[in-house]
């Protein structure tokens, strides 16, 4: 018979409470040192890898669905269309990776969060190549915006932690563009400016303005000057954009 108190998790449960609407999560060592990161739910505790796949699992033997799925069709080429198998793992990791994903805005560990992201971007991308239909895709391709609000959020934050407010605002601004790209994609540019990820992403960024003082930006002020037909000012401004990114060397 095994032993109920070393399978009993109630003392971590009841030492940790649940809290609806609040995202719960923790970066701990596991017994053998390796750093894991735990998620509070609802009827328990999610447990996750802090790199590769959440679960830890290595399908087809490689770190993730993409790797392993991407080899396969490079091997069948254009012919490769994803069985119902190979659909159900894509969706066990997006789930993983979502919980993953918001645990590390959650603890600030944005550089993690953004590769997250990153990584189911690209993985949406991919099924969408392959996909066996049109309203599978679409189960996915609905949470793209969700995924770069999150990619968009973390790079902000990741920027304003080493390059400084205005840097972070250009990114929110460049994310935004994307964010636009995909509602016209998906025929719905109408919504764009009253969309609730797009009030959020302008939130942040005036409240970016407002903490550090930021009046616009250097590309802002290049659009505007472009918009007026101030060439001789626009030309200053580019060059100036194009030192900021590419110093020379100091004397």
């Amino acid at each position: 018979m095994p032993n109920r108190e070393v399978h009993d998790i109630d003392f971590i449960l009841h030492g940790w409470p649940f809290k609806p609407g609040v995202i719960a999560a923790r970066l701990i060592r596991a017994g053998d040192g390796r750093e894991v990161l735990q998620m509070r739910v609802e009827m328990g505790v999610l447990q996750m890898e802090v790199t590769g796949r959440p679960d830890g699992e290595h399908p087809g033997g490689t770190d993730n669905c993409l790797q392993w799925l991407g080899d396969l069709a490079r091997v069948q080429g254009e012919t490769f269309v994803l069985d119902p198998a190979q659909c159900m793992e894509i969706d066990r990791e997006f789930l993983q990776f979502y919980h993953r994903r918001i645990c590390c805005l959650a603890l600030r560990q944005f550089a993690r969060a953004m590769a997250d992201a990153d990584y189911l971007l690209a993985l949406t991308d991919f099924l969408a190549a392959h996909s066996p239909d049109q309203q599978w895709t679409l189960s996915h391709e609905q949470y793209r915006p969700l995924v770069l609000f999150h990619r968009i959020q973390a790079a902000a934050m990741v920027d304003l932690e080493a390059n400084g407010a205005e840097t972070a605002i250009e990114t929110i601004n460049q994310g935004l563009e994307q964010l636009r790209d995909v509602f016209v994609r998906f025929g719905a540019e109408e919504q764009f400016d009253q969309d609730e990820l797009v009030s959020q992403l302008a939130s942040m960024k005036e409240s970016l303005r407002q903490e550090y003082k930021v009046g616009k930006t250097l590309a802002e002020q290049l659009a505007d000057a472009v918009a007026a037909e101030e060439y001789e000012r626009a030309a200053r401004l580019r060059d100036e954009i194009a030192r900021r990114r590419h110093p020379g060397p100091q004397v």
